[in-house]
């Protein structure tokens, strides 16, 4: 035991000291707050290209569309539509032909030089339906002779804000929200499929570094392959997960810091003031329904026991599922003699991680059905399909199980792993294929 946590020392030391490690931990906050800020600036940022569309109006509708933000329309009277065209690209970004049976036919045609931008098709079309429907509203209500049906109309419609609240054990209820609840499951799965092939790919760089350096043969005349391949698997981990809490620390002081700066009006002691159903602005005030809506959902479904459930099965399926995989890599590591080698075995490797990240959006919108409960299961989807499953609440018996055979994996993928390092380790100079790994596993010594 001594001897793994003397590896365990030198693998986390050795990486945390390099000057890389460091610019990464530092500056990755720096560049994610960097490049949000930089897609709030360009949504911000008022460049959107004005332009001038030509109208050649055949039917009897009066003005179908009508020049809205950056798009202008101008009718073209008495003018044919061969000399539009001439002036396209000119003065005119496109050509807008409304037909005379616009009515019956429901469509119109949109002539330009280049192709035109979905914004302009969708802005042209809504206009075009809307002022039929109008039309046709208007003859309904006539023919019905009832002025004041159209306002009888508006008055029905009517906007729903479904709800969501869950009963816990005790029986006492709480809101929830499904939203959070799916972009929580998808974030945590994604975060660990981006971390288990980031840092499992320097566990096997690391193996094969100090294999065709030769250290590896005056390591082991002192310690055993499993010991050596423990080791090295834990204090990787440990150098990822210090990275990790660096870059959530780090990103946290950056949005305070950033908050503080930008929005100097929000606080938490305002927020906390708004979760309350008698404090909250009236009809009248800045903030709409829809968004006190949203944050009584979100203040609502963060409580302790809710936020305690998903940290703590996020951490243990971080940690068990990058043990799992980094064993695997390890093997791989020890099994070649180069990096270019590697290929043909991380693909089987890399595959059920693949597949379990796009079973994940399927769960998302199922998270009882069958697909989900063996994907939470299988060792090798587990880490990620659990992690998408725990926000909307999974059965104590079905966690017990997912991470006692995720244990069970790791443990048993560690053995083999180290009879595959035991041989693998010290073959140079020849390529290995999978019947030579499977004669290694037989191997008894």
């Amino acid at each position: 035991m001594n001897k793994i946590l003397i590896i365990i020392q030198r693998e986390y030391l050795s990486r945390v000291k390099k000057k890389s490690f460091l610019l990464l931990t530092f500056l990755t906050p720096i560049l994610i707050a960097g490049v949000y800020a930089f897609m709030i600036w360009m949504m911000m940022k008022d460049d959107t290209e004005k332009r001038t569309i030509g109208v050649i109006n055949e039917s009897e509708l009066v003005t179908p569309v009508q020049s809205k933000d950056f798009t202008t329309f101008e009718y073209l009277e008495n003018t044919s539509f061969e000399d539009a065209k001439k002036m396209l690209d000119n003065k005119y970004y496109a050509l807008l032909k409304i037909p005379k049976d616009v009515l019956e036919s429901q469509s119109a045609e949109l002539f330009s030089l280049k192709q035109v931008t979905i914004e302009v098709k969708s802005e042209v079309g809504s206009q075009i339906r809307d002022y039929i429907e109008t039309i046709k509203r208007s003859k309904i209500i006539a023919e019905a002779n009832m002025p004041d049906l159209e306002q009888k109309l508006a008055a029905t419609k009517t906007p729903i804000s479904v709800k969501t609240i869950k009963f816990g054990d005790d029986g006492e209820i709480k809101q929830s929200s499904t939203e959070i609840a799916m972009g929580l499951g998808f974030a945590m799965g994604f975060i660990i499929y981006m971390f288990i092939l980031m840092y499992g790919v320097q566990v096997m760089r690391g193996v094969i570094e100090e294999k065709s350096n030769r250290i590896i043969e005056v390591i082991i005349s002192s310690v055993k392959p499993f010991q050596l391949m423990m080791g090295k698997i834990v204090g990787v981990a440990m150098v990822g997960l210090t990275q990790f809490l660096m870059w959530i620390i780090l990103s946290g002081a950056i949005i305070m810091i950033g908050s503080a700066i930008f929005l100097p009006g929000l606080d938490a002691s305002s927020i906390q003031q708004a979760s309350s159903i008698s404090q909250l602005p009236s009809a009248g005030q800045s903030m709409d329904q829809a968004q006190l809506n949203m944050m009584q959902e979100v203040l609502g479904t963060f409580d302790l026991n809710y936020i305690l459930s998903i940290l703590g099965g996020f951490i243990f399926f971080f940690l068990a599922g990058y043990l799992l995989y980094s064993a695997l890599f390890a093997a791989v590591g020890s099994a070649v003699d180069n990096e270019t080698e590697t290929q043909q075995f991380m693909i089987p490797i890399t595959i059920p991680l693949m597949i379990a990240l796009y079973m994940a959006m399927a769960v998302i919108k199922n998270p009882e059905g069958s697909l989900a409960f063996w994907g939470s299961i299988i060792p090798f989807t587990s880490p990620i399909i659990m992690l998408v499953r725990i926000p909307f609440g999974v059965p104590l018996w079905e966690l017990l199980l997912s991470m006692g055979l995720l244990v069970g994996s790791f443990i048993f993928m560690t053995w083999i792993a180290a009879k595959i390092y035991r041989t693998g380790i010290l073959m140079y100079g020849k390529k290995v294929s999978y019947k030579e790994i499977w004669k290694w596993l037989r191997y008894n010594r």
